[in-house]
This record gives structure tokens, C-alpha cells and sequence, in this order.
């Protein structure tokens, strides 16, 4: 990602690490939340390295904003670590899959405590994911509790925190965890767009230009429909600024002198990919890596 674009990282990584590698003796279960939309930008490497000993469930958060064919991929893929449930914890979608799916990974060590005679032990659950990847919304779905604080930005939880819910499953929130620098470009410029690192250390202006390069490739019939643009062939030869600018005089977004108002344009740009009103669109495929 070009430098410009995020000035910026998180600083309590190392904290939240220490924190997920003292806890894990603590409970039976890792649920590993992932954006549909940028399944593995958003799951931070470091997490496959400290969990790669307990069970592991993949929940694939805010399905409905994402591609619905690239969401059956992924869910394919995301198989190897034990089980992928494709889910959203604003509508509900997926949530009845839940409780089934961590019973099924844990069968053996559930029918051990039976013949232990500890029936109906409690299943504990470690919540993993970086910042604004949904896991709040997921525990308070979950739980049918507004335990965990939820905003939509990213970094509200700065603690862990332990949560009842129904059928003897108890949850660890772990705050969101992102990584000090990017390998790869792309996985920053994802990151960025889908909202996980905060605007405000983000240049909107770069990052609005390279989602309009994005989107031309990834969904360009979405992108000339949503912004009356024509067909996908009258902006071939646009560069991906002058793509943009046409985008902000499209929505009337002028100032002074006939230009285009490059915040304005940023932000309807970022908000309506965010919110998915110019389509369900997936950022990355699993053929790609």
C-alpha cells in the first residue's frame, strides 16, 4: 500500500498477543471472526501461529455485505481449520448454525466429560478477530445480552471479558488485534477500506482512488450502475482519479470554480462500499493466494 494512504498502527498488539497466548489454557474452543468481505486480510497471521493447538471455529461476519458465490468459497475453504459458519450479527443470518457447529468440533472432548460424569460441563470459548470485525455484535447476538460494547469503529474493546449464554457456552472477548506493518500492500488497502483501521488515520482521498481502482476490476458493472457512470466501456480509458472526479460530479459534489469536491467524493465513496448500496461485493478470492 502506498505510504500515504495509512500514517498509522495500532499500538497494543503485543498486549492483546500476550493476553490470547495466557488465556488459551482457559478455555476449549477459538472462535476466529473474519470479514466475508477480506477473509484473510483480516485474519492476522500471528492468530494461526498462537492457536494452532486448540479447535477452531471461523465465522465469516457481515456475510450479507459480501459476494454470496464468494462466500460459499470461502466457507470451502476456511474448512481446514475445523468448521466455517457464514453468518451476519446484524440480520441473524447463520447465528442457529452456531452453537451446533462448536458441539460438533468439541464432540469428542463433550462425550469425555459425560463419561466423567460431568455432563453439561461448560463449553468455553476464546473470541478472536481484529478491530471491527464484529465480534461485540457477535457476543450480544449470541448471548441475547448487551454485555459487549459495540460501536461501528474500530478498537472498543481494550479488555478481555467473559460472557454467559444459553446452552452452558461461555465466551471470552479479547480486544481486536491488528499487526505493526503490512507485507503485503494489498492487505493494508483492504483493511483500510472495509473500515478495521480508523479514518482518521487514513488518507481518504488515496485510499477513495485506489477502492475506485478496485471496484472497476471487481465489480464494474455494480460501480457504473450505483453512479450512473454508462457501461463499464465508457471508463476504460478513464485513470482511476479521473474516475473518481467523475464520480463526485456525477453526485453534484462541486465546489468553487466547477471542481470536485475530493472529500465529499471520499466520503460517499467509502460509506456506500462500507454499507454495500453499491453492491455485495468480496475483495479477495481464495483462487488468488
Amino acid at each position: 500500500m502506498p505510504s500515504n494512504i495509512i500514517q498509522w498502527f495500532p499500538g497494543h498488539m503485543a498486549k492483546t498477543k500476550r493476553l490470547i497466548t495466557e488465556c488459551l489454557s482457559l478455555v476449549d474452543i477459538v472462535i476466529e471472526i473474519l470479514d466475508a468481505r477480506i477473509p484473510l486480510s483480516s485474519q492476522n497471521p500471528d492468530i494461526n501461529k498462537i492457536c494452532a493447538n486448540k479447535p477452531r471455529l471461523v465465522i465469516l461476519s457481515k456475510s450479507t455485505l459480501a459476494d454470496p458465490a464468494a462466500n460459499d468459497k470461502w466457507r470451502a475453504y476456511f474448512k481446514r481449520y475445523g468448521g466455517c459458519i457464514v453468518a451476519d450479527f446484524v440480520t441473524g443470518a447463520g447465528m442457529n448454525q452456531i452453537e451446533p457447529a462448536i458441539r460438533e468440533i468439541l464432540s469428542e472432548k463433550i462425550a469425555k466429560n459425560e463419561n466423567k460424569g460431568m455432563a453439561g460441563k461448560a463449553i468455553r470459548a476464546m473470541v478472536v478477530g481484529i478491530p471491527n470485525v464484529g465480534k461485540s455484535s457477535f457476543i450480544n447476538r449470541f448471548s441475547g445480552t448487551k454485555k459487549a460494547k459495540v460501536e461501528d469503529r474500530p478498537g472498543v474493546t481494550v479488555d478481555k471479558q467473559w460472557v454467559k449464554c444459553q446452552g452452558g457456552i461461555e465466551l471470552l472477548d479479547m480486544p481486536g488485534v491488528l499487526w505493526p506493518k503490512f507485507e503485503d500492500e494489498r492487505v493494508g488497502e483492504n483493511l483500510a477500506m472495509t473500515g478495521a483501521i480508523k479514518d482518521a488515520v487514513v488518507n481518504t482521498d488515496e485510499l477513495a482512488i485506489a477502492l475506485c481502482s478496485r471496484l472497476r476490476v471487481t465489480a464494474p458493472e455494480l460501480l457504473c450502475t450505483r453512479y450512473k457512470l454508462g457501461t463499464p466501456e465508457a471508463i476504460e480509458d478513464l485513470t482511476d482519479f479521473e474516475l473518481f472526479e467523475l464520480i463526485g460530479r456525477k453526485r453534484g459534489f462541486l465546489i468553487s470554480g466547477g471542481e470536485t469536491d475530493y472529500e465529499r467524493t471520499s466520503r460517499i465513496l467509502l460509506d456506500e462500499f462500507r454499507g454495500a448500496k453499491i453492491g455485495r461485493i468480496t475483495l479477495e478470492l481464495p483462487e488468488q493466494f
